[in-house]
């Protein structure tokens, strides 16, 4: 007789994995609560979008039935930036919390792109049209409206003015030699941001911060999420490689570098890479097939 069956709860990375594995019914805001389960193992994130659907229940409760868009969005912004007091953490940018949704829903303070899930599924919720902005260096949110589109810095509260948005726009077109005859229209910038695509800026926030510190598990964590959500971006895969050569774990490191150079074609650091792989094989590190 078989004893009593037993079943293991997912891990982070599966739940993780089960909830992105498909574009077409990725639920951003629970995928995006879920990154926080690395650091806070135990965080329920049920709980978490139960307690956006609650702010967003006392919104629906004063927003008149009969209100226009124009109206149920002057609405949303008394009440989030207002009356919630949600806004940028300017004394802190840099701290991984900003990107964790559960603390920026308690503490009210964020990045732009945390603060953003939370007020495009606020919108979404008074039946507005928002979507997030993958603006260089700033996400923002744009609202259809009947009389053309708004655009939202969520860090702010402000509405942003096409001058706006072109000077905001000016230091990285100036890098990048888009001015002049290369110049790129501003609608170029203000295209949708994919679910998929608002989570990878996401943990390319965290992927940043535990670099810049050295903090390898960490650094570790998010990029496992980073593969999983981008398994044809290879660049994470060599990062990972790299970080699991930081780790001592050589026979993981050589996998993944092989594999990098093995899709990277003419990359600009193939060579370092190259060096980097014989090196580990060099230390003894099996060749993986």
């Amino acid at each position: 007789m078989s004893g009593p069956l037993r079943f293991e709860a997912p891990s982070a990375l599966d739940y993780f994995t089960s909830l992105v594995a498909d574009d077409a019914s990725l639920p951003l805001v629970e995928a995006a609560a879920a990154i926080a389960q690395d650091e806070y193992p135990g965080l329920d994130t049920q709980a978490v979008l139960a307690d956006i659907d609650s702010l967003a229940d006392r919104l629906k409760r004063r927003i008149p039935a009969d209100a226009v868009p124009v109206q149920r969005l002057r609405w949303l912004n008394r009440f989030f930036f207002q009356e919630l007091g949600f806004g940028g953490n300017v004394n802190n940018y840099y701290d991984p919390g900003n990107s964790y949704l559960h603390l920026v829903l308690s503490t009210r303070r964020g990045i732009p792109i945390t603060l953003a899930v939370l007020y495009i599924e606020l919108a979404t919720q008074v039946g507005l049209t928002a979507r997030g902005v993958s603006f260089p260096g700033h996400f923002l949110v744009k609202l259809k409206m009947p009389q053309g589109e708004v655009v939202i810095d969520p860090f702010t509260g402000q509405s942003l003015s096409r001058e706006e948005l072109d000077d905001l726009l000016l230091p990285y077109k100036r890098n990048r030699g888009l001015l002049g005859e290369f110049d790129a229209p501003l609608g170029l910038f203000l295209q949708a941001a994919q679910p998929r695509d608002v989570l990878a800026r996401m943990l390319r926030n965290l992927k940043e911060i535990h670099r810049s510190a050295e903090d390898w598990p960490r650094l570790m964590a998010v990029l496992q999420r980073l593969v999983v959500l981008l398994p044809q971006a290879w660049e994470e895969r060599r990062d990972r490689g790299l970080t699991y050569a930081e780790l001592g774990q050589e026979a993981a490191a050589v996998g993944d570098l092989a594999d990098y150079l093995e899709h990277a074609g003419d990359a600009q650091d193939r060579q370092a890479i190259t060096a980097r792989l014989s090196e580990l094989r060099r230390r003894g590190a099996p060749r993986l097939h």
